[in-house]
Parts: structure tokens; C-alpha cells; sequence
């Protein structure tokens, strides 16, 4: 389930000015249906969100999916997700998202997000700090 964090909304004001209100809802889509397709079992419909550089550094779905399980099981079984800021980096777009795992356990993601001719594409996921939640 996701759903809009109380931070972004005061994050918002720092976007870029190129990205609008469009650019940061499609963005969220492309994430939350990969998830989404991770939690149904749909590894091809997970694939067709990676970038280019992505599929072709993988390969196939199969090795993406491999991956996916392997370095990032709260990505691939993740009970929820909220969305946090998204801010540019170096020219770069990333999405901070807050997954958790199915023993509740909780981390930041940074999705480095590019725009390609057939829309937004996830084009690597890191681990972040998590964010302060006295703030």
C-alpha cells in the first residue's frame, strides 16, 4: 500500500522546476507498479520498468529477478511503500522511498529515475540514510 508522506508535501517546494506535478505522480506509478508486479509474481511486467541500461546490464527478466531477490528482498516482497522527496542529484532525478518488509522492518531506497522516450524508467535503486523521525 502506498501512500503520500506528510514530509513531501513541505519537500515539494524544493523540486526542480522542470519536474512537475505529472513528472513526480508518473514517476510514483512506475515504482509502485514495479512493486506492485514483484508482489504478484510478474517478473516481466517488473522488467519493462528498468531502463535501458538496466536490461541490457541484466539482460533478461529472469537475471533482473534474480537480483531483485537476491540484493533487494524488501523490494521484492515488500508489505508496504511511502514515498518521501524527489530531488535532483548531479542532473540526476531520485525518488526517496521508505519500503517495508513483511517483519516490519524498514528502508530508504533512492530510486535514480530517467525519462525515456516510452516514459519515466527506474535506472538503479541504492540504499539511503533512513530519514530522521523526530523531523
Amino acid at each position: 500500500m502506498a501512500r503520500f508522506s506528510p514530509y513531501a508535501a513541505a519537500l515539494m517546494i524544493c523540486l526542480p522546476a522542470a519536474v512537475a506535478a505529472q513528472d513526480q505522480a508518473e514517476i510514483e506509478g512506475v515504482i509502485s507498479d514495479q512493486l506492485g508486479a514483484f508482489v504478484a509474481g510478474d517478473v516481466p511486467r517488473a522488467w519493462t520498468h528498468a531502463s535501458p541500461m538496466i536490461q541490457s546490464l541484466f539482460g533478461s527478466p529472469e537475471n533482473f529477478a534474480r537480483m531483485v531477490r537476491e540484493g533487494y528482498p524488501m523490494v521484492w516482497a515488500p508489505k508496504r511503500h511511502d514515498f518521501l522527496d524527489l530531488r535532483e542529484e548531479g542532473g540526476r532525478l531520485k525518488q526517496r522511498v521508505i519500503v517495508r518488509d513483511g517483519r516490519g522492518a524498514e528502508f530508504a531506497l533512492d530510486y535514480d529515475m530517467i525519462r525515456t522516450q516510452s516514459g519515466w524508467k527506474i535506472n538503479g535503486v541504492t540504499f539511503a540514510p533512513a530519514p530522521d523521525p523526530a523531523v
